[in-house]
C-alpha cells in the first residue's frame, strides 16, 4: 500500500461512481460551463450572505452526486470536505444540514485531492463502501477574507488570480469492474514547501515549488515515467505558477511535454474573461476535475490522469504578521476502469 516515502497504491481501485458540480454566474460564462450540473445567475443564490451562498453550492453538489448514484444520504458512511473560509464554516454548516459523518479538511486549494486521497484510502481498506468528498469556494466570500471585498473595487496586479465560485463533490465507492467509471489508482501526499514568497497576489508563484516537489516525488516513489499519463494537471497555478512548475519539473530530470501538462486555473474561463493570471480557489480543481476532466475521460479523451491540487497555507493573520506563504500539493492518479 505504501510505496516509496509518501505515496499510496490503491490495489482495490476505488471507483468514482458519481459526481456533482455547481457554480456561479462567472462560471456560467466560462469555457467549461457545459460541464457544470448546476449554475447560478446570482452570487447571492437567494441567501443573506456570500458565506451562506457558499454553503448552498456544497449542498447542491452533494445532492447531485447522490441523485446520479441513485442512493440516499444514509447510505454514505463519511464526508471528507473543506473550503477556504475561516474554520471551514460553509462546509461544516452543509455537513450539519446533510447529517453525514464528517471529516472537515483544510488544505487550502489542495483540499480536493487531499479529500480524494483520504476517501480512496478508506474505501480501499474497506473502512467504508460509500464516501463523499469535495471542495468549494465562493469568489466574493474568499476575496473578502483574503484580499479586499469586491465592492471595494481595488485594482489587482497581473499575477493575481480569480477565485472560482464552485463546488465539486465525488462519491467514492467500492469498485464494480462491470462499470466503465473512473477509479483512483494511487496518491502522493505532499510536504509543506516555503520558498520565502509573501505576496498574496502571486499565489501561483508561491505554490509552484510545492507542485513540482509532489510531482517529482510521485514519479520517484512509483518508479514511473511521465509518459505513463495522458494528462498531468495542476490545480490552480495560473499562468505564472504553471510555467514556473514546468521549468522546475524539467530541471529535476523529468521530461514533460507541453501539451501533457495543463492547469485547471487556465482551463475554466474564456480568454476574454478578466481573470489576470487565471483561476484559483478550492473549488477550482474540484469543479474542473469532477466536471470537465472526468467527462473527457468517459468520452475516451484520456485513459490515465494525474491531478495535482496545490494550496497556499496562509491566513489573513499570518499575512498581517508578515509571515511567508507555506504551500502544499497532493496528487491523485485516476484511470478508467478496464
Amino acid at each position: 500500500m505504501l510505496k516509496g516515502q509518501q505515496s499510496w497504491v490503491f490495489s482495490n481501485r476505488p471507483m468514482i461512481s458519481a459526481t456533482g458540480v455547481s457554480g456561479g454566474p462567472f462560471e456560467a460564462n466560462g469555457k467549461l460551463a457545459a460541464d457544470f450540473d448546476i449554475l447560478h445567475d446570482d452570487l447571492w443564490m437567494g441567501q443573506e450572505s456570500y458565506e451562506q451562498a457558499h454553503r448552498i453550492l456544497i449542498e447542491e453538489a452533494v445532492d447531485t452526486a447522490l441523485q446520479k448514484a441513485e442512493i440516499e444520504k444514509d447510505q454514505v458512511q463519511f464526508l471528507f470536505a473543506g473550503d477556504l473560509i475561516n474554520q471551514i464554516t460553509p462546509t461544516s454548516f452543509a455537513a450539519r444540514t446533510k447529517q453525514i459523518p464528517y471529516f472537515g479538511l483544510f488544505g487550502a486549494c489542495s483540499t480536493s485531492m487531499e479529500g480524494l486521497a483520504l476517501a480512496s484510502f478508506v474505501v480501499n481498506y474497506q473502512g467504508a463502501s460509500h464516501v463523499l468528498t469535495g471542495a468549494s469556494s465562493h469568489n466574493s466570500a474568499v476575496e473578502k477574507q483574503f484580499r479586499y471585498p469586491t465592492e471595494y473595487g481595488g485594482q489587482k496586479p497581473p499575477t493575481a488570480q480569480w477565485t472560482v465560485t464552485g463546488a465539486g463533490v465525488a462519491l467514492v465507492t467500492s469498485n464494480d469492474p462491470t462499470k466503465q467509471q473512473p477509479v483512483t489508482i494511487s496518491a502522493t501526499i505532499g510536504k509543506v514547501i516555503d520558498m520565502g514568497l509573501s505576496d498574496p497576489f502571486n499565489m501561483g508563484g508561491a505554490m509552484a515549488p510545492a507542485a513540482a516537489d509532489t510531482i517529482t516525488a510521485h514519479f520517484r516513489d512509483l518508479q514511473l515515467d511521465p509518459s505513463y499519463y495522458d494528462l498531468i494537471i495542476t490545480g490552480d497555478l495560473g499562468r505564472i505558477g504553471h510555467e514556473t512548475a514546468f521549468e522546475l519539473i524539467n530541471k529535476s530530470g523529468l521530461k514533460l511535454e507541453r501539451n501533457q501538462f495543463q492547469d485547471c486555473g487556465l482551463l475554466i474561463y474564456n480568454e476574454d474573461q478578466p481573470v489576470q493570471s487565471g483561476a484559483s480557489g478550492a473549488g477550482c480543481s474540484a469543479s474542473v476535475l469532477y466536471g470537465h476532466i472526468l467527462n473527457q475521460m468517459k468520452k475516451g479523451m484520456y485513459t490515465r490522469v494525474l491531478v495535482v491540487a496545490t494550496g497556499a497555507l496562509l491566513s489573513p493573520l499570518s499575512f498581517q504578521q508578515k509571515e511567508t506563504i507555506p504551500c502544499i500539493a497532493h496528487a491523485v492518479a485516476i484511470e478508467m476502469n478496464q
